[in-house]
């Protein structure tokens, strides 16, 4: 039987790699992680200018209040995630980043208490209605990059999107939270579709989960059906392999396209939304609900792994607990997955919107060797690019040659370390080579 067009591209199409899923809490429904005594907020969760206070140290605030409003367009205002008083207005880690930022710390009352949502029926309000309902309740993308939803949706008018992905590939190792939401609430996602599509006058839609997801896939065409979403809404099965869900190679691997250097998914007429981000948007339109909770995964080292409702801010040490306790040998502790998450210093570190994985586990220290000239790091990248040059050019201090070998294409994903033989942390000399890039174009 001949292939069809995107059945071609994924066999056609070069890179990725094959870790072990270590799908521990696929099988766990959402449990609510309850309410933390304490949340650390830093305020600048998102891409573009931290947010500003609006209250002050003793201030009392509820649940899904204002306490830090957006300074300027590619910004969002940030919520108080529990009830409580305002403990200070300070510096904070930024588990993101790694860097000191501005934040707040608010000590819960117990009481649970919430600002007055404000319903609307959608049908009734108006696009310009709609985008501040979602900038207003802090709604970033969700599937890690926390670029402003709002800002997503209003793009260029030399750049009208055709297309619409929804991003449910979850590709990284053990993390099973948009998978549990596909299962668990396939109606709430849709009817933020719904949204996105009027927003962007968009007829077609791709729905993009792996293959080896084959439950969340029959859910989510279920839901279709019985929904009857205007336009063309299809579910796509791709082929299960890292980093699958990037979104440059979710484009790739569903439009046969490729994103330009230093450009962004309009550029090829592409929107794409994690299904996390088209469910919160449900709540900001419909409901007007606040982003102040998300589902989380907390999994590796411990007892029990599960699938977390938690509150922004809650202390990772507090998730871990609630999972039957850490294992004495987690001696680390990443956000996100073991590919892409972050490490963070210490076990009280604060998830924040873009939070999708608490992951506890023991390090795996390897000692770096050179270069031997493999290629495997090549044939690994999903972007066709050449990582072991981006080594070499860091390395020897050349940061200017890094342009010439398209460094600005990398999604960072570790495919390229993930198999290299010598151990080189690429990844690392990647984000040092950007960084001095950076640098040197501010000057």
């Amino acid at each position: 039987m001949k292939a069809s067009l995107s059945e071609f591209l994924q066999l056609r199409r070069p890179g990725g790699a094959h870790p072990p899923g270590s799908k521990l809490s696929s099988a766990e429904a959402i449990e609510s992680a309850g309410l933390p005594d304490r949340v650390v907020l830093p305020l600048g969760q998102h891409i573009g200018a931290p947010a500003t206070p609006v209250v002050k140290r003793g201030d009392e605030v509820k649940v899904g209040q204002k306490v830090a409003e957006a300074d300027g367009f590619v910004s969002v205002p940030i919520h108080a995630t529990v009830s409580g008083k305002v403990k200070r207005i300070t510096t904070v880690m930024n588990p993101v980043t790694g860097r000191p930022g501005p934040g707040m710390i608010i000590d819960a009352d117990g009481d649970d208490q919430w600002a007055e949502p404000e319903p609307a029926a959608v049908d009734e309000l108006s696009n310009e209605e709609i985008l501040a309902r979602i900038k207003d309740a802090g709604v970033v993308g969700l599937g890690g990059a926390a670029f402003p939803t709002h800002v997503k949706l209003q793009p260029p008018e030399d750049k009208p999107i055709h297309t619409i992905i929804v991003n449910g590939a979850e590709c990284e190792p053990y993390i099973t939270a948009d998978e549990r939401l596909m299962l668990e609430q396939p109606d709430e996602i849709l009817a933020g579709l719904r949204i996105v599509m009027r927003l962007l006058s968009v007829t077609k839609v791709w729905i993009a989960i792996e293959d080896n997801k084959p439950q969340a896939i029959a859910r989510m065409r279920r839901a279709i059906a019985e929904q009857g979403l205007p336009g063309n809404v299809e579910v796509f099965a791709a082929r299960a392999k890292y980093p699958m869900g990037a979104e440059k190679t979710l484009i790739r691997t569903i439009l046969g396209k490729d994103v330009p250097e230093g450009g962004l998914p309009m550029d090829v007429g592409a929107v794409v939304h994690n299904v996390a981000t088209l469910a919160a948007v449900h709540a900001a339109v419909s409901a007007g609900r606040p982003l102040v909770e998300k589902v989380v995964t907390v999994t590796g080292l411990v007892r029990t792994p599960k699938n977390l409702l938690v509150r922004i801010g809650t202390p990772a040490s507090q998730l871990g607990e609630l999972c039957g306790g850490v294992d004495p040998a987690a001696d680390q502790l990443i956000f996100g997955g073991p590919m892409m998450g972050i490490a963070q210093p210490i076990d009280s570190a604060a998830t924040v919107k873009c939070t999708n994985c608490v992951l506890f586990k023991k390090s795996d220290l390897r000692v770096e060797h050179g270069c031997i000239r493999c290629g495997r790091c090549v044939e690994a990248c999903p972007m066709d690019l050449m990582p072991l040059m981006y080594v070499n050019y860091v390395k020897k201090e050349e940061y200017d040659d890094l342009s010439a070998y398209y460094i600005d294409s990398c999604v960072e994903c570790g495919a390229c370390a993930y198999n290299c033989p010598s151990n080189i942390p690429i990844v690392s000399y990647i984000k040092e080579g950007k960084a001095e890039l950076r640098k040197q174009g501010a000057k």
